[in-house]
């Protein structure tokens, strides 16, 4: 008897499961998608220089964030193809910003050594986790010129087949972005 009411609940239980919706499971990637749309939120840190950098100082710009940090391998990896992203955007008027939990002495000597071509601002780890925009190292942040995330991704590689798509993707969100951008400035009256 106890055997039958235990599977009878078993059943009605198992039914009860399969009539709630699908439960959406936190990933890297539904991490990304659900920060479309958001404000970049606020953040103050140190460029190499020593120099005070936050948010404000990027208000009205299309802007690359890259996270990383000095021991990181993949953050290494994907840098030669940033650096190709930054010469060629740089141009159009797009902000390269590398964001990392390295000291700004540490940070500007790995630039140097390494000839890593984004502008590096220094955060503390903590300051980094509660902007809570990167999932892991390292991260790729697009933001708009008026402060909203476009997209986010990991690995920036258009070689590695496992992260190709999502990179080329990200060069298209970007480049949709500077056109559109560059349609808007034409379309300004002038005085």
């Amino acid at each position: 008897m106890k055997f039958y009411l235990f599977t009878l609940l078993l059943i009605a239980g198992y039914a009860k499961a399969q009539e709630t919706p699908t439960v959406k499971w936190a990933t890297q990637e539904t991490f990304f998608e659900d920060l479309t749309g958001k404000d970049l939120p606020d953040f103050k840190g140190q460029t190499t220089s020593k120099k005070t950098f936050g948010k404000a100082d990027l208000k009205n710009q299309i802007v690359v964030i890259n996270f990383w940090f000095e021991k990181c391998p993949p953050c290494l990896a994907e840098m030669p193809e940033l650096n190709k992203l930054a010469t060629e955007y740089r141009k159009k008027g797009i902000r390269f910003i590398g964001i990392t939990h390295d000291t700004p002495m540490r940070a500007k000597l790995f630039q140097k050594r390494n000839g890593y071509q984004y502008e590096i601002v220094s955060l503390t780890q903590d300051e980094i986790r509660k902007l809570n925009i990167n999932h892991g190292f390292p991260s790729n942040i697009l933001v708009g010129r008026d402060g909203k995330i476009i997209y986010a991704t990991a690995n920036i590689s258009f070689t590695d087949t496992t992260y190709k798509a999502k990179s080329v993707l990200f060069e298209q969100k970007l480049r949709t972005e500077v056109d559109k951008n560059s349609i808007s400035f034409r379309n300004i009256p002038k005085k």
